[in-house]
């Protein structure tokens, strides 16, 4: 214990010295960097905040862009021939023409609503007798990526506004403009996008994430919110949550768990994104004082230690980019995976060789403890950055399969096990 503490120790002042020197020298050597905590900044962020605070080591380094028109079909295919799973499992193309897809929900009558990123659009997709029918129902909205469907309306939440939908699927192709059921959000767009996962109360989890890579948040932000969509009550749940784009609601317990993105531009092996859960309400996990649970931030960790705050469950590994989770509760999977949960990894940017772009299967039991993590589909990366997909979600299907979305395809595949 004595090395490994002292280990750690020397890596934090290595990572300090780093960072204190790349300061020094940043105006010199045309870094980009912001003064990130102050209120100019996030009242009004300027187009490429994700580049601020660059670091000499990893300069140059930004989110690549994918396919507009998204892939064809028999790319896609192509690309999903070479992606492995474990024995007895099979992926397909589920749907394509689903571009920027992002988080999806299923309507009572078998209707995938799935959102999307920077178009504004949220898709509609109904099996014709196999044949997958793709409409946009919902267009010039900001970032719609997160959806929800309960009591037969279609819920989106779009930055600052929850909107409903009501009788969503019979009236499919005339939705309207809905009803804003809760607007108590800050209307910036950094970090602003949103995801929807539904307690047993019909009460909505929803994360807001600080409008940059990091500094001290505004007191709205970095936070986990629960609300309710019929009244618009809404009570702070967890606080210190940098950038969470995905989370799911345990079936064993009722607690929330999820998936976080950890800050960029500290090295290509610094921090960890995490998996979270909150077992009481007000918990903190860190942001920006502390990351993975054990690592000082080298400027904003003020005297904090890291026993102050809630660690995560599992560390996932530095930038995979953690999105959409779900607790698998099918019976089509073999019996070992029930309620293990299905994460899929967005991938990096903020890293010279990237990693992510999979689904990761976490095996761990409701009290968090003694989690295995192992990866369950991979093959989205060709080389050191080649990206030919990127998965983003996950949801259940009826008959125990599951669906991915993936944003970068503009695609939805169905991953199904046989014996």
């Amino acid at each position: 214990m004595k090395s490994a503490i002292h280990g750690c120790v020397l890596a934090l002042a290595a990572t300090f010295a780093v960072a204190m020197a790349g300061q020094a020298v940043a105006q010199q050597k045309g870094l980009k960097k912001y003064e990130s905590g102050t209120k100019d900044f996030w009242t009004n962020p300027p187009p490429d905040w994700f580049l601020g605070d660059e670091t000499e080591a990893q300069k140059g380094l930004a989110p690549p862009s994918g396919p507009p028109t998204g892939r064809s079909e028999a790319e896609i295919n192509a690309t999903l021939k070479k992606i492995k799973l474990p024995p007895g499992f099979k992926i397909e193309l589920y749907a394509s023409g689903v571009l920027d897809a992002r988080q999806m929900a299923w309507g009572d009558k078998g209707t995938l609503f799935v959102g999307s990123f920077g178009l504004g659009n949220v898709y509609a997709i109904k099996d014709n007798g196999g044949k997958k029918e793709v409409k946009t129902v919902l267009k010039g909205l900001t970032m719609p990526t997160g959806l929800a469907f309960q009591d037969g309306a279609l819920y989106v939440v779009a930055i600052n506004r929850l909107i409903k939908y009501e009788n969503a699927e019979a009236n499919v192709d005339k939705l309207g403009d809905g009803k804003v059921v809760y607007d108590d959000m800050p209307s910036y767009v950094p970090h602003g996008w949103k995801y929807i996962a539904v307690d047993k109360d019909g009460w909505f989890y929803l994360p807001f994430g600080p409008p940059f890579n990091i500094g001290i948040p505004p007191t709205s932000v970095s936070q986990i919110r629960r609300v309710d969509p019929k009244t618009g009550n809404a009570e702070i749940w967890a606080l210190g949550v940098r950038n969470s784009v995905g989370g799911d609601v345990d079936p064993r317990t009722g607690k929330y768990w999820f998936t976080e993105n950890a800050r960029d531009w500290m090295s290509d092996d610094l921090p960890s994104d995490k998996l979270n859960m909150i077992n009481k309400i007000g918990e903190h996990f860190g942001y920006p004082y502390c990351h993975q649970g054990n690592l000082p931030d080298p400027k904003f960790a003020m005297g904090h230690k890291c026993s102050e705050f809630t660690p995560p469950v599992v560390n996932l590994g530095a930038h995979v980019a953690p999105l959409g989770m779900k607790f698998y509760t099918g019976n089509q999977f073999p019996a070992d995976y029930k309620n293990n949960i299905l994460i899929a990894e967005h991938g990096s940017w903020n890293r010279h060789k990237y990693q992510g772009a999979r689904i990761k299967r976490v095996i761990v039991g409701p009290d968090g403890k003694n989690p295995k993590s192992e990866i369950f589909a991979s093959g989205w990366i060709e080389g050191d950055q080649g990206y030919t997909g990127r998965p983003n979600d996950v949801i259940l299907a009826k008959d125990g399969s599951i669906l991915v979305s993936d944003d970068w395809a503009g695609a939805i595949y169905r991953i199904s096990y046989s014996k």
